[in-house]
């Protein structure tokens, strides 16, 4: 995520709160941030935006309230959790990192300002009018990562050029990551001659069911796209491609622990 852009963003939002909400020193403005990766999974996300926040002016307790919500891949509590924004009224809605959290939060609210950060078309997404005249109640930054799949089986394939087979790992419950890795990721393979076998899986057990079958089926690699979910899971996923020996391309490595 970059950190400087959401939280200036976010910043500007916030100043724009109406003043009689912020002459309420009793209920103190809240920023609802939610995302679906796992309280643990996304620490480091917490802190950068806590530490945004406080350089902007903006201090945790004291000017502003925080309400972190971490879904851990439930995709389906993005809908009540959203409903309840929109009931309290909440401030600002924030969004880092969460495609399908953006959209859930545009669709629950055309009043509530959000703050979204996502990699993918935005105007095809729903969440602006057109990136000249944006309009809405939506705004925030956007990485175009529509050549990452491409560019990732491309050096998988530079790395692993024997592998044939190789296994797509989605989770149908991100939808609009699992159409994009859908329609990109195959198109990238046959490019390679490589052969895509498609696994979904959504929960641990889905999961530990996906790996059965890699080696059931004797598959030479696994793509696992980028996915909130997977991305909380990687501890999961890096003992299990480690356990059955399995050469894997993921969408975000664990930053190792350094010494010292």
């Amino acid at each position: 995520m970059r950190r400087r852009e959401f939280i200036t963003i976010v910043g500007g939002v916030a100043a724009a709160w109406p003043l009689a909400v912020r002459a309420q020193r009793a209920a103190l403005p809240v920023v609802a941030l939610v995302n679906l990766r796992s309280a643990e999974a996304a620490v480091g996300l917490a802190v950068a935006f806590r530490k945004g926040l406080d350089e902007a002016g903006y201090i945790e307790g004291q000017n502003v309230t925080v309400e972190y919500n971490w879904l851990d891949g439930r995709f389906d509590r993005l809908s009540p959790v959203m409903a309840d924004f929109v009931r309290r009224r909440v401030a600002v809605i924030a969004t880092p990192s969460g495609t399908y959290a953006a959209q859930a939060a545009k669709a629950a609210t055309a009043t509530i300002p959000i703050v979204f950060g996502v990699g993918d078309d935005l105007v095809r997404l729903g969440l602006v009018a057109s990136l000249a005249r944006p309009g809405g109640n939506a705004t925030g930054y956007n990485m175009s990562v529509s050549e990452v799949p491409t560019k990732r089986i491309e050096l998988f394939h530079a790395l692993v050029p024997k592998a044939v087979r190789v296994a797509m790992l989605v989770n149908p419950e991100n939808v609009p990551i699992a159409e994009r890795m859908l329609h990109d990721a195959p198109q990238a393979a046959r490019a390679f001659g490589l052969q895509m076998q498609i696994l979904n899986a959504s929960t641990e057990n889905e999961i530990e069911a996906a790996f059965d079958t890699l080696v059931r089926d004797r598959i030479d690699a696994l793509f696992v796209t980028p996915d909130t979910y997977f991305i909380s899971q990687r501890d999961q996923l890096a003992a299990l491609t480690a356990r059955y020996r399995i050469p894997a391309t993921f969408p975000l490595a664990k930053r190792p622990k350094l010494a010292g």
